[in-house]
């Protein structure tokens, strides 16, 4: 494709070119990134996708993680690094069982009827033909990784280095298993990591219930908010400091209603622990060691019994009580009827709680106490602290680092297992014999300690997260043969991390930790020990902002403002899609992302895709007088500017300008400021200005100077092409084929985006032309304002007196031509005194004023004001009474307050203006 000649069509239309191009750069594989040979000295530059669900689809957050990914990827490529960045999707153990679940419901049966073999088969089925959903559309909008190394995280290396992971941190004694108090979430039945459950504020009910004192002696009242626990209660805990309950330290109570079956109550201890709260219901809490975390921590203190009786799907298991196989809920309203009915329930209080959702099923979290695999966190997470503390790691925003470390101060040990069949299966297996459990990397055929051979391999498989946790090293090869491979003495530690908040702790975090664990124990490849700084998994590690919609509400399906990234890019363009999320990407700042400035961006592709049209047009007119530009004198072309007219040594010096602040912007994640430079340059210096100036020198006629012709020509095509290159990481469709059109088949590369990106130093800087040229612009801005103050028509040239400081009226009278052409000049006349009449403007530097004899219809003007002046004066009374209504005020959105007094105001300066122009008239007429 790069070969052939190209013409840019007369509209510019998105679709037809971005799909073609986004095909082409996968075709020809030209972000593909082999291991340097020896002794290359091409600096890598690498990032690792945040690798999205398989079952997922595309959302604003993907769109705003990849546009910015790919910006980095393309600026560093364009900078002659060797860029990689390696896709792949995480096969999402949780969501995607239960895509596959949902889909066997419908056909009505169950994994479990299915069995575990074939069920997984189904599940890889599905993968297959739903799964790449999401990088099919990462390849339509043009994502530059290296597709040779997709990756999934059920790939056969990458779960040998998983298998191997495991295995390593049981030898290490990292790895225990333990039955211990989870997250257990009862519709997917299994448990989740802290990280996974979702707090949200609710109204619930406090309990107060009487538990009579076994020597029938009283009784003591207790606070609950979960009284359906209650046949699981095996003590009462009381403050050792609490005075109301001293005397009662050490008796024992009658659980109500452990004896419905026709037995007696079951008796159960009053202790004392500091955990009981004075100040909190009635200062006793009931203990269930079993259905609560810190009643389960009671419970090991004290050495107290665990009773389970909710099973796994939050139903009562008590074979034999009147409620078993009650929902939990719903045993709680018979319990506390019960209750009342028996006078041992005192009162219900509302009460505000915090209650635990599950992120993955919505569903209310259930402590439980259940066997699981767990990782001891504590020796990894000091690693992981020093490599930021120690500054091997740097976060932007800075704010996240005392996130990350008020975090990991305070971590648990990680629970690895999950209660599922697809993902990667513990690698443990348990003896019928003697319980004994054996972890290996393959599965073994007698017991290790008593040589049995009636081995059960764990059901269980390990939290998703534990396999992503390890990819940056795991993609390059690792474990290998113990030493560096070739691609991680290539690309590990990577360079950049790009990812949301929301999987700080998920993923981020995890990575540093067994990043920072596992690859100290890699040597470098020369042999020597690899330290701190070259073991962490990245250097950097910038959060993103949140995506909200444009009145800055989160987006979720039940407010229905949630936008299709896909929708989008069909109606305005990948190109002005990703520059809306780039130009609106300040670290720490959440986007509203507004159509409206989609659309302008929109706009600006369309100017860019003319001012090419136009460039292309007049290579065509000089060609037909015999004026060509060789294209490879147009780096010369930006710094050989001595001599040239002023415009061309100010495009030159702005483009210079424009490159440096860029550059900056994009070195420190401005992903804004790098976009506002390229706007203002493109658009405002370039199209608005240089554009029209630069058409005085493009003389085509017989009488031609063909050499300043071709000059100015070769000054616009090096400026337009080098600004193309600097725009190419933030619109890389648009710049990709207006470049081949330009090069017409002999381009220097395959693609703009493996060619050089702009430097500061590519173009000649020329301070004073800069501030020559913005004179004149202030200049013509002046008389621009000013003919349409005093009403010369559009088309009718007018002369001009301009009077101050010597640059200003020299600058002027030698660019007479170019006021001419931009603000309708006829001719300059220098004044040596100050200026008087009308028709005049005083700025700091000059005064300026455009001679004309206005002719004014006074009736016609009058009439014409009055009916403006009418106009205003019932906006502003509109206006007056809705932000005079404190009512409205109270409740209408900030924005839409915001308008209205913007509006009102600038109504008050079109009024004050009127009135002026009729006092003008009266003047006249008088």
């Amino acid at each position: 494709m790069s070969d052939e000649k190209k013409e840019l069509a007369k509209a510019y239309d998105p679709s037809a070119i971005e799909e073609k191009w986004a095909k082409h750069w996968v075709e020809e594989r030209l972000f593909d990134v082999a291991a340097p040979a020896a002794g290359d000295p091409a600096r890598a530059f690498t990032m690792l996708l945040p690798p999205p669900n398989v079952t997922g689809r595309l959302h604003m957050g993907h769109m705003l993680n990849q546009t910015e990914m790919d910006i980095m990827a393309r600026w560093h490529r364009m900078s002659g690094e060797r860029s990689l960045w390696v896709p792949g999707t995480d096969h999402a153990g949780i969501a995607t069982q239960m895509m596959v679940e949902k889909q066997l419901a419908t056909e009505g049966t169950t994994r479990q009827e299915l069995g575990r073999d074939a069920f997984l088969e189904r599940v890889w089925s599905w993968k297959k033909q739903y799964g790449g959903a999401i990088t099919d559309q990462m390849r339509r909008l043009g994502a530059s990784v290296d597709w040779s190394r997709e990756y999934f995280t059920m790939d056969d290396d990458l779960s040998a280095a998983v298998i191997e992971a495991f295995v390593r941190l049981w030898e290490q004694g990292l790895i225990y298993r333990g039955a211990y108090i989870v997250n257990w979430d009862p519709v997917i039945q299994t448990a989740v990591s802290d990280l996974e459950v979702v707090h949200e504020e609710r109204a619930g009910k406090l309990y107060h219930l009487r538990y009579p004192l076994a020597d029938g002696s009283g009784s003591i009242v207790i606070a609950t908010t979960r009284p359906e626990t209650l046949l699981g209660d095996v003590a009462v805990a009381v403050n050792p400091t609490d005075e109301r309950y001293l005397a009662l330290q050490g008796k024992t109570l009658r659980l109500p209603l452990s004896g419905v079956n026709g037995g007696a109550d079951r008796e159960i201890p009053i202790l004392a622990d500091d955990w009981a709260q004075p100040e909190f219901g009635t200062g006793a809490v009931k203990v269930t060691p079993a259905h609560d975390p810190n009643d389960f921590a009671i419970g090991q203190r004290h050495n107290l019994p665990n009773l389970t009786i909710l099973d796994k799907s939050a139903k009562v298991s008590l074979p034999g009580s009147p409620y078993d196989g009650l929902d939990r809920y719903a045993a709680r309203e018979r319990i506390v009827a019960d209750l009342d009915a028996l006078g041992l329930l005192v009162e219900v209080k509302d009460h505000a709680m915090s209650v635990g959702l599950s992120q993955r099923s919505g569903s209310v979290i259930e402590p439980r106490l259940s066997d699981q695999w767990f990782l001891k966190i504590q020796p990894l997470a000091d690693k992981a602290i020093a490599a930021v503390k120690d500054g091997h790691i740097r976060f932007t925003p800075e704010m996240y680092e005392k996130t990350y470390f008020e975090w990991m101060g305070n971590i648990h040990d990680w629970c690895l297992s999950r209660q599922l069949w697809w993902g990667h299966r513990i690698p443990a297996w348990f003896c019928g014999s003697c319980s004994e459990i054996t972890v290996a990397r393959t599965a073994p055929t007698t017991c290790s300690k008593c040589g049995g051979t009636q081995l059960t391999q764990e059901t269980d498989v390990l939290d998703t997260w534990f396999s992503s946790g390890l990819l940056p090293f795991t993609v390059f090869g690792w474990p290998g043969d113990g030493k560096a491979t070739p691609d991680m003495a290539a690309f590990y530690p990577t360079d950049l991390l790009v990812t949301g908040f929301d999987i700080l702790f998920f993923w981020v975090a995890r990575m540093i930790m067994l990043g920072t664990h596992f690859m100290l124990d890699v040597p470098m490849p020369d042999g020597s020990p690899r330290t701190l700084a070259e073991a962490v998994p990245f250097k950097d590690v910038y959060i993103h902002a949140l995506v909200r919609d444009a009145d800055r509400q989160k987006m979720s399906k039940t407010k229905g403002n949630v936008i299709d990234p896909i929708s989008i890019i069909e109606r305005f363009g990948t190109d002005a899609v990703r520059f809306t999320l780039a130009s609106m990407a300040s670290p720490g700042t959440d986007i509203a992302f507004s159509e409206e400035r989609t659309d302008g961006y929109r706009a600006f592709a369309n100017k860019i895709w003319n001012s090419a049209r136009f460039v292309f047009m007049n290579v065509d007119r000089a060609g037909e007088i015999g004026i060509t530009v060789d294209l490879a004198t147009l780096p010369a072309a930006l710094k050989n500017v001595e001599g040239q007219p002023l415009e061309t040594r100010w495009i030159c010096s702005k483009l210079s300008g424009a490159a440096g602040a860029v550059e900056k912007a994009l070195a420190e994640y401005r992903f804004d400021e790098a976009a506002s430079a390229i706007y203002q340059f493109f658009w405002g210096d370039f199209c608005d200005w240089y554009l029209e100036i630069v058409k005085l020198r493009l003389d085509f006629s017989d009488t031609a100077d063909k050499q300043a012709t071709g000059a100015a020509l070769t000054t616009l095509l090096a400026v337009f092409e080098s600004a193309l290159r600097l725009l190419s990481p933030f619109m890389p469709f648009l710049t990709e084929e207006i470049w081949h059109a330009l090069y017409q088949g002999a381009a220097p590369a395959k693609s703009i985006a493996l060619n050089r990106f702009p430097l500061a130093s590519d173009a000649a800087a020329d301070a004073e032309s800069v501030s020559a040229l913005e004179r004149l612009q202030e200049v013509i801005v002046t008389v621009r304002g000013l003919r349409k103050e005093i009403g010369v028509p559009e088309k009718e040239a007018t002369p001009v007196r301009i009077y101050g400081a010597a640059t200003v009226v020299e600058m002027a009278a030698a660019n007479s031509d170019v006021l001419a052409k931009m603000a309708r000049v006829a001719s300059v006349d220098i004044a040596r005194e100050p200026l008087a009449g009308n028709g005049i403007r005083s700025t700091a530097a000059f005064d300026v004023q455009v001679v004309y004899d206005r002719v004014v219809d006074v009736v016609a003007e009058r009439e014409r004001l009055t009916k403006d002046l009418a106009k205003y004066e019932k906006g502003l009374q509109a206006a007056e009474k809705q932000l005079g209504n404190e009512a409205f005020i109270g409740r209408a959105p900030a924005h839409i307050v915001d308008g209205l007094k913007k509006q009102a105001a600038e109504t008050r300066l079109l009024y004050d203006k009127t009135v002026a122009g009729l006092k003008e008239l009266d003047a006249l007429e008088g």
